[in-house]
């Protein structure tokens, strides 16, 4: 098990992978007017990218000038203070090819606006992730 230099366990690509697919809520973040911005937003992950669906808005926006955007899901337990955490960094695109689309529509993934909503694909072509392994009842502070 490799860990980096403050003892957190680095996870291999395949359980970033895995991790990315056990979970339906996450973060993207992505730059306006030189600031950041995250929000949260239900995904899928289709052939090892992950996909939101959004209407017209900052997302969108984002994904329209293929800008590079950051995508975070992660897992916690308070009690026993253990974790872990996924960035993906990449390119946002809309999907705009119509055979794309027709495949996407029949991924579980709705728009969380209630209304059709836009394809937006960010590429997992820099994947990192951590996990804190948790540590013993009688060292939880209360």
């Amino acid at each position: 098990m490799a860990s980096d230099r403050n003892g957190l366990e680095i996870l291999s690509r395949s359980e970033c992978m895995r991790l990315l697919e056990s979970t339906p809520i996450g973060r993207v973040g992505v730059s306006i007017g030189a600031l950041p911005v995250i929000l949260p937003v239900n995904f899928a992950v289709v052939d090892g990218d992950i996909v939101i669906r959004t209407s017209a808005g900052t997302k969108l926006d984002a994904a329209a000038i293929n800008l590079v955007v950051a995508f975070e899901v992660d897992g916690f337990d308070p009690l026993w203070h253990s974790g872990w955490s996924v960035l993906v960094q990449g390119v946002g695109e809309e999907v705009t090819d119509p055979d794309e689309l027709q495949r996407l529509r029949h991924v579980r993934l709705a728009p969380w606006t209630g209304v059709n909503g836009h394809f937006v694909r960010i590429s997992t072509q820099i994947l990192s992730g951590r996990r804190l392994e948790a540590v013993g009842a009688g060292n939880v502070s209360r």
